[in-house]
Parts: C-alpha cells; sequence; structure tokens
C-alpha cells in the first residue's frame, strides 16, 4: 500500500520517475525489433507498408486502452474502487474488440483500409490479416495498463522498466527465429508485438495483484460506481480522437508543399528525434498524480528541474556538429535530406519546450478530476495546428517540413495555454472554497 512520506524528496521523485521514463523511451525499441525483422524479407517494402497500415488503425484502438493507466492510478484507492475499475475495464475492452472485429472480419475493413488509408487492392487481404493479431494485442495492452496504474500509485514503478526488459528481450528472439527460419511476413511482426505484450502483461499482473492484497477494503477516496470512472475517462477518451486526426492533417498539407518527398521524409526523421527524446518525459503526470496533493511545491521544483532537459537536448543537435553525426551515423540520414531534418528539428524546439509543461497541466486536471477540460485544450491544439497548417501551405510552402513542425509546435502552445488558464481559475476556485471551510469553521470553535 501507497504510504504519505512527511518530507519528500527529489531523490524519491527521480527513483519514481526514472523507471517510467526508461519504459517509455525503450518502447521505440520494440518497433525498431519489428520493423528489422521485416525488412529483411524478401518483399519487404510490399510488408513493411502493409504492417504500417495495419498499426495505424492498431494505435486508436491501443490509444484508448492505454488511458486506463492514467484512470487507474487517479481514482483506485482500495479494493472496492480495484473491482469497480476492472469491470469498467472488461466493458471497455469488449468494446474495442467488438469494434476491431467487425474491421478485420467484415468489408468495413476493406473499405477503411482500401478508400480511406489508400492501399492498393493487392494489399488489403495482408493488411487485415495483420490487423487480426493486433486485436489481442490491443486486449493485453489495455490490460497491462490496468495492471500498471496499480503499480504507478504504489510507486513500484521499477517494475514497468523490468517488464519492459523482459518484454524486448522475448520480442528479439522471437525475431530471431522469424529471421533464420525465412518466414517473415507482415504477420512476422504482429506476432512478435504480441507475444512482447503478453509478457510484459503477466509480469505487471503479477506485481499488482500484491499490490491489491496490501490494499484497504476501502479508503475515504472511494469511487462509488462505473458512472464516476466513466465521467472520468470519457473526456480523456473524446480529446484522444482529436489528437488521432493531427497526424493526418500534417501529412495531407505537407503533400501540397513544394518538394513533397523532402517535406514528408525530413518531417518524419526530425520528430521521429525529437519523440524519442520527448517519450522519457511522457510521464510527468503521474509525478502530478501521486504527489502534487501532499507535496505540491517539491513537484513544481522537479518540474523546473526536468521541464526544460527535453528543450536543451533537442536544441544541443540542433545547433551542435552532435546533431549531423547522430542523424547521419545513427540514422542514417545524408545530403539534402539531412540539411532538411536538422531545419525541421530547430523548429521542434517550441515543442520540446512546452510538451512537459502541458503534461504538468494535465496531471493536475486529473488531481482536480476535471477532465473534461482535455476536450477544450485538444480542440484548440486542433484547431491552430490546422490554421498554421492552412497558412503555411498558402504562402510559405517552400518551407516544406517545418511547416508541419512550426504548426504541430503552435498546436501545443495553444493547448498549454488553455489548460494552463483552466488550471488556474479551478485553483483559485478551490482557494476561496477552501478559504470559506477555513471561516465557517473558525467561527464553529468560537461559537462553542
Amino acid at each position: 500500500m501507497k504510504k504519505i512520506d512527511e518530507n519528500l524528496s527529489m531523490k524519491s521523485l527521480f527513483i519514481f520517475f526514472i523507471p517510467l521514463g526508461l519504459s517509455a523511451s525503450l518502447v521505440t525499441i520494440s518497433h525498431i525489433i519489428i520493423n528489422s525483422t521485416l525488412v529483411r524479407a524478401d518483399n519487404s517494402e510490399f510488408i513493411l507498408a502493409g504492417y504500417a497500415i495495419a498499426m495505424s488503425l492498431f494505435v486508436i484502438t491501443e490509444r484508448l486502452g492505454n488511458l486506463l493507466r492514467q484512470t487507474c492510478s487517479s481514482l483506485v484507492r482500495d479494493r472496492d474502487s480495484y473491482k469497480l475499475m476492472s469491470h469498467f475495464a472488461f466493458y471497455l475492452i469488449i468494446s474495442l474488440m467488438l469494434v476491431a472485429i467487425s474491421v478485420a472480419y467484415t468489408p468495413v475493413g476493406d473499405f477503411i483500409f482500401a478508400k480511406i488509408f489508400g492501399a492498393k487492392a493487392n494489399m488489403v487481404d495482408d493488411i487485415k490479416s495483420i490487423y487480426q493479431v493486433l486485436i489481442f494485442v490491443t486486449i493485453f495492452s489495455a490490460l497491462r495498463c490496468l495492471a500498471q496504474g496499480i503499480i504507478i500509485y504504489n510507486r513500484q514503478t521499477k517494475w514497468l522498466t523490468i517488464g519492459m526488459v523482459i518484454r524486448l528481450a522475448a520480442m528479439y528472439l522471437l525475431s530471431l527465429y522469424f529471421i533464420q527460419s525465412g518466414q517473415i511476413t507482415g504477420k512476422s511482426g504482429a506476432i512478435i508485438f504480441l507475444l512482447g505484450m503478453i509478457i510484459e502483461c503477466i509480469i505487471s499482473f503479477i506485481e499488482a495483484r500484491k499490490l491489491i492484497r496490501k490494499m484497504p477494503e476501502k479508503h475515504e477516496q472511494q469511487i462509488e460506481s462505473k458512472r464516476t470512472i466513466f465521467k472520468f475517462y470519457s473526456p480523456l477518451m473524446f480529446s484522444s480522437v482529436i489528437v488521432v486526426m493531427i497526424g493526418p492533417a500534417i501529412n495531407i498539407s505537407l503533400g501540397k508543399t513544394d518538394n513533397i518527398e523532402l517535406a514528408i521524409a525530413s518531417y518524419a526523421i526530425a520528430m521521429s528525434v525529437t519523440q524519442l527524446i520527448l517519450s522519457f518525459f511522457t510521464y510527468i503526470h503521474q509525478i502530478v498524480i501521486n504527489f502534487y496533493g501532499d507535496h505540491n511545491a517539491i513537484v513544481k521544483k522537479f518540474l523546473l528541474v526536468v521541464g526544460f532537459v527535453p528543450f536543451i537536448l533537442v536544441g544541443i543537435l540542433s545547433f551542435t556538429p552532435l546533431g549531423g553525426l547522430f542523424l547521419e551515423h545513427v540514422i542514417g540520414v545524408n545530403g539534402r535530406l539531412l540539411d532538411a531534418s536538422l531545419q525541421v528539428l530547430q523548429v521542434t524546439m517550441l515543442m520540446a519546450l512546452v510538451f512537459p509543461f502541458v503534461d504538468f497541466f494535465n496531471g493536475l486536471l486529473m488531481v482536480y478530476k476535471q477532465t473534461k477540460v482535455t476536450i477544450f485544450s485538444q480542440s484548440a491544439n486542433f484547431v491552430v495546428t490546422v490554421i498554421a497548417l492552412i497558412i503555411g501551405v498558402n504562402f510559405v510552402s517552400q518551407w516544406n517540413g517545418s511547416i508541419g513542425a512550426i504548426a504541430l509546435s503552435l498546436g501545443f502552445l495553444a493547448e498549454l495555454i488553455v489548460v494552463s488558464s483552466f488550471v488556474h481559475a479551478i485553483e483559485r476556485k478551490e482557494g476561496k472554497y477552501n478559504r470559506f471551510q477555513i471561516k465557517i469553521f473558525s467561527r464553529a470553535g468560537r461559537n462553542r
């Protein structure tokens, strides 16, 4: 059971945070293992394209399952609330499965993959076979996040890193089997992914079960019903749908620049580097959820210590020879694509600066149970991104990939402005309410 520390130290926060950051960063290695396996196939371009299209749809359903992690760590405080959360997770997984099955086994999938994603007719059957495996990945991913919510709340975050390391080892061994047997298809990549997710899910659940037994039967902050959970979860779900639309909007816009191939390629390379850096800092909201209520001062100090690190790292890669060396020798980029990628990377510095603070304020929304605000903040992000894309394509189309990075960065800035404004308003209201309570209680004391 989680213990409240009277004097929380920065060291304690880093011990909690670093395993979370490492587990998030290691996720990128799992995709590298899969892609490095598929690229060895005889018809690698065909297989990689099919796998990428199947994954692009899978990401949507997986994102909805991943929200169980934040929901669980924010709301589950005892065994009764865990039972409610488990029931809610069951209904959510069933709903996601029904949607996924309709895509994988009916003509709905043919329409989505062929018409919306633009897959060629000879690719659709392969894509659907890949997606049929990814359905099971969605299930185990959601269950893993449910268990990890318990682990995070109880501050045993080392198990997320341990689970990820074991997952990667298993995925690598299976990839070696496929490579040596020569039986590499798009489905092979999905099977490697599934094995890794099953192993991580099992490890997470073993640890979560131990922690649940130590939790009290009832807690003073217990949730009352599944409706309370849905009220917290549903705004996160709707805001995630909004976020999903940003990527396609950027890709469509980059297709209207002066040099389409250079724009899309340079944007993809620069964003992969930026996302690799930012991935380590995607759990700042968990620091807020788990510590802000009792230790708000040191949590703010922690944010100031780590919040500027992504900006500094992206800046170093953008304006020193290290960036060129990294892109050329690690990623394998050269020529004009190298120069264009560095230009886009320079623009992503704004996003790297803003992102940790957006995650911090989103954590506060979860603390205050005001997740509905995320719908407004994500909408602001989307609208500003689209406006910036329209302006960029029509007036400075020669900027190519930088247009996408500028639009995305401005979108994050708009999200930060909206979410911070709402949080400050909530805190002012909470402050007035608390002062009112203090007055009432002090008067009552005097009347006695």
